[in-house]
């Protein structure tokens, strides 16, 4: 497989300088002390103006971004931008011609769910001479490896990672590629609870066969097969609907930069070499990576294949988890904005303002969120003068706007989502979405926190946890993608 003549990415090529090591270039540390004390000056001056100002521009990009979000969804529902194939065609290449495979399996502090992960993966459907499957294990992980050595891991090698830092999952896939594996085509990751598609493997080989050198990657949809078990469950299964379904395929139609998922993504193994590997420093190094793939001048394509996942059940687990996913959306977009200029050459204009909506800007707007609750508790209480001068006529008409017929697009477009998948059971939960919206502002509020002090920390998430396991049944979805 030959690489495509990508963009010139001059400087940017070196791995070092994508990388979430040091969150913060000099450039970016002196911008953010500059900004600070010209803000605490103009407070200073005059506070209500300058508050106002801030408002108003936080109002003016709520309303664009909800816009463009609506418009993505929305187009996403066509139907565009996602390849579809066949049960018949996946298994139409021989054997002989199929790539070979390499699957990545990483797990950590989970004993209790390496038999669904055997399970899991033992329903592949591709030739075990084309097959070769890592279980990434940490050598300290003592429970977990003796899990492993009680399981039947007939075809999956084990591969242990010894202790360094970061302890983070892409570090430990880099250690599982570094090994020597020159006859591997593609490479894919699933995560220990992940029930794929038995055909997956091959429908992505069908579509790395008919895509042209620059398709770098291919990225099939998850879903969760617990998304019953109670609200939290529900809404995160709408979320995840929205995003696999209609978000992801409506930016590849757009030609715009495609975040990978944590799972599932499958990649040119000469392409995610060439490009550095995952960043181990980078806690979501998966979006960081579909967006280095696109630097590079590859293209990612979303596949309509499924991926059975475990929805977080509990809510301090969930908060924990979407804690570190937004801390990661925010080092991707400072490391990606280290060199702005070169980024917006290299992706396009549209493309680098959309990634950076959707990376640095779901934290910030969920953490502004508060702010808006905030003063909109304090109208109600006593409508006090100084809100007056805070929200100057037309900003106030645009913020009870988005306050009114904002929220109630969002929480349409959720219940239209739930209907256009055949979901009548989240209807519901699609109606109380603003409960969700506090939650993800309390975890946006975490993450902030946390890449001050701990950046590359990685706050385990715990699976296994499912009262509804989806060991005994395909997820939904699977049978005929």
């Amino acid at each position: 497989m030959t690489a495509p003549d990508a963009r010139p990415v001059t400087d940017l090529r070196h791995v070092s300088t994508l990388s979430a090591r040091h969150p913060l270039s000099r450039r970016q540390r002196l911008g953010l002390v500059v900004l600070a004390i010209v803000t605490a000056a103009a407070f200073l001056l005059t506070w209500r103006v300058s508050l106002a100002v801030i408002l108003s521009t936080c109002a003016v990009y709520f309303l664009v971004s909800s816009v463009d979000k609506f418009v993505l969804v929305t187009r996403g529902m066509s139907g565009r931008g996602v390849l579809r194939v066949s049960d018949d065609d996946a298994r139409a290449i021989p054997d002989a011609d199929l790539p070979v495979y390499t699957v990545l399996l990483p797990v950590y502090g989970e004993p209790e769910i390496v038999a669904n992960l055997v399970a899991g993966v033992g329903k592949i459907d591709y030739p075990a001479d084309k097959l070769d499957i890592l279980l990434v294990l940490e050598a300290d992980d003592h429970e977990t490896r003796a899990a492993v050595e009680h399981a039947d891991l007939d075809g999956i090698t084990p591969v242990l990672v010894p202790p360094s830092e970061p302890r983070t999952k892409p570090k430990a896939c880099n250690v599982a590629m570094d090994l020597p594996s020159e006859r591997s085509d593609i490479v894919t990751i699933y995560d220990a609870e992940d029930i794929p598609d038995p055909l997956q493997l091959r429908r992505a080989a069908a579509v790395f066969a008919a895509s042209p050198p620059e398709v770098g990657s291919v990225q099939a949809r998850l879903g969760y097969y617990n998304e019953r078990e109670n609200l939290l469950t529900r809404w995160f299964a709408i979320e995840y609907d929205q995003w696999f379904s209609y978000m992801l395929p409506a930016l590849s139609a757009s030609k715009c930069v495609i975040p990978l998922g944590g799972t599932s993504n499958h990649i040119r193994t000469d392409v995610l070499r060439e490009v550095g590997g995952w960043d181990a420093y980078n806690v979501t190094e998966d979006a960081d990576l579909g967006i280095r793939l696109a630097r590079y001048g590859y293209r990612t394509v979303v596949l309509d294949s499924l991926t059975g996942e475990e929805a977080n059940a509990d809510v301090v687990n969930w908060v924990r988890q979407r804690s570190r996913w937004y801390k990661g959306y925010l080092q991707t977009f400072l490391v990606h904005t280290r060199h702005p200029v070169d980024m917006v050459r290299e992706l396009g204009l549209v493309p680098a303002l959309r990634i950076s909506n959707l990376t640095a800007g779901m934290p910030i707007a969920n953490t502004l969120n508060l702010l808006f609750w905030a003063l909109l508790l304090v109208w109600f209480a006593g409508k006090p003068d100084f809100m007056h001068s805070l929200f100057p006529g037309p900003i106030y008409y645009l913020c009870v706007l988005m306050f009114t017929v904002g929220n109630l697009a969002t929480i349409m477009l959720g219940v239209v989502s739930t209907r256009t998948l055949g979901k009548p059971h989240l209807l519901g939960a699609a109606l109380l979405v603003p409960g969700y919206w506090f939650l993800q502002s309390m975890a946006a509020i975490k993450s902030m926190a946390q890449l001050i002090y701990k950046p590359s920390y990685w706050e385990k998430t715990v699976h296994g946890l499912s009262a509804m396991p989806g060991v005994s049944r395909p997820p939904k979805g699977t049978e005929n993608v």
